[in-house]
C-alpha cells in the first residue's frame, strides 16, 4: 500500500560486508509494472516465473536462495509468491517459469517452497482492487552454507529466518503492479 512503502530487508541485520550484487532480468524490470505473463492466472497471466541472471556474489558464496515477497499486499505478513533455496553455485541463471508447479525446471538439489497459495510453485502477481501500487521484491541471496536447514513443509517465512543467518549478500530487483494494470 502506497502510504506505508519501506523497504523490508532495510529492517534486517547489516550484512557481513559484502553487501550487494547485481541481478537482471530479461523478464521483469526494477520499478515498471509486471508483464502479463507474468501476472497470476487470475489476472489474465500464466504465472511464469521470471527468467534471473546474477553476478558479482562473493566467492564465500556456498549456494543461492531466490524469493520474491509482496510487502504491500493487505495482510500484516505480506505474501511470498516464491521461495526456492539451496540452489548450487554453479548456477546463476534461471530461465523462465522455472518456477513450474513441482519444481522441476529448477536445478537438481534445490528445494522450492509452498507458497501462500499452498503450491510448490510461483504464483504471479494479482494485487486486489483498491490496494494501490504493489511491490514484488524478487531477491537472490548469497548464502554461506550448501545446505540450509530449513525442512521441506516449512513456510517461506522459516526459509526468510534461516536466511537472516546465512545471507553473505543479496541482489535485488523490484518490479511492481497495481490492478490497474491489467484492466
Amino acid at each position: 500500500m502506497t502510504e506505508n512503502w519501506h523497504d523490508p530487508y532495510a529492517e534486517l541485520a547489516q550484512l557481513r560486508d559484502f553487501g550487494s550484487f547485481s541481478v537482471t532480468s530479461s523478464s521483469v524490470a526494477d520499478g515498471r509494472p509486471i508483464p502479463a505473463l507474468y501476472r497470476s492466472s487470475g489476472q489474465g497471466g500464466s504465472s511464469v516465473s521470471p527468467q534471473l541472471s546474477w553476478t558479482g556474489f562473493p566467492a564465500e558464496t556456498r549456494s543461492f536462495a531466490v524469493t520474491q515477497f509482496d510487502p504491500d499486499a493487505p495482510t500484516t505478513s505480506g505474501f511470498w509468491h516464491w521461495a526456492v533455496f539451496n540452489i548450487p553455485t554453479t548456477v546463476t541463471e534461471l530461465p523462465e517459469n522455472a518456477g513450474a508447479e513441482g519444481g522441476a525446471g529448477l536445478p537438481a538439489g534445490s528445494v522450492m517452497l509452498r507458497n501462500e497459495l499452498g503450491q510448490r510453485a510461483y504464483t504471479g502477481a494479482e494485487p486486489p482492487a483498491g490496494t494501490g501500487t504493489h511491490r514484488y521484491f524478487t531477491v537472490v541471496h548469497a548464502v554461506d552454507v550448501e545446505t540450509l536447514p530449513v525442512p521441506e513443509d516449512a513456510s517461506p517465512a522459516i526459509l526468510g529466518f534461516n536466511l537472516h543467518f546465512h545471507t553473505l549478500a543479496r541482489a535485488i530487483i523490484v518490479p511492481t503492479a497495481t490492478s490497474e494494470d491489467w484492466k
